[in-house]
């Protein structure tokens, strides 16, 4: 009987917050450390073990040539032929991953692709996955114009011979507005 008191004033003190435009703004800041790089990302790529450091390194082109430096039709070298989306805005099988980067987003490839410079945070592998944490920056929203919080991406991948033959990230569905917003 005694929490009763003390959890009914927390929730009107809550609904009270939420009711007042400018605290529910300042429920909006960020209250994170920033996520911050690692200085030497290739570094993380590596491995004692003969199979980890063929998939961290597979991982690292992936990273770099791909998804940092557009070169998509390269794609075969790194990922299988059935190549599994789990990513909600993605197809599975190395030609849809092609056709979306190429002919979808239109991705323009840079000629030439020696390093790193993505924000990788950390690296993990563990038997046939690898995954990498990935520094966000984003705007604040309802923030100041230029104003930006940060906060960590990932890509996992799951390993057959040498090449990815499976994908996660966190990407989620686009929010569609409610019936009468549209």
């Amino acid at each position: 009987m005694k929490f009763k008191v003390p959890l009914l004033a927390a929730a009107v003190s809550a609904a009270a917050m939420m009711a007042l435009p400018g605290v529910a703004k300042a429920q909006m800041r960020p209250l994170n450390d920033p996520v911050v790089a690692h200085p030497d990302p290739e570094s993380l790529f590596t491995s004692d073990d003969p199979e980890l450091h063929r998939n961290k390194q597979t991982a690292l082109h992936i990273m770099r040539e791909l998804l940092q430096c557009g070169q998509w039709d390269r794609a075969g070298e790194w990922l299988t032929d059935r190549y599994i989306q789990h990513n909600p805005l993605a197809a599975s099988g190395l030609e849809a991953v092609q056709h979306y980067f190429l002919n979808v987003a239109k991705v323009q490839p840079t000629p030439t692709c020696d390093k790193l410079t993505n924000p990788i945070v950390a690296v993990a592998a563990e038997g046939d996955i690898v995954t990498v944490l990935i520094k966000r920056e984003l705007p604040i929203p309802g923030g100041a114009e230029g104003e930006t919080y940060t906060t960590t991406w990932f890509d996992a991948w799951r390993f057959v011979d040498g090449k990815a033959d499976q994908h996660w990230d966190p990407a989620t569905l686009p929010t569609v507005p409610p019936a009468g917003q549209r």
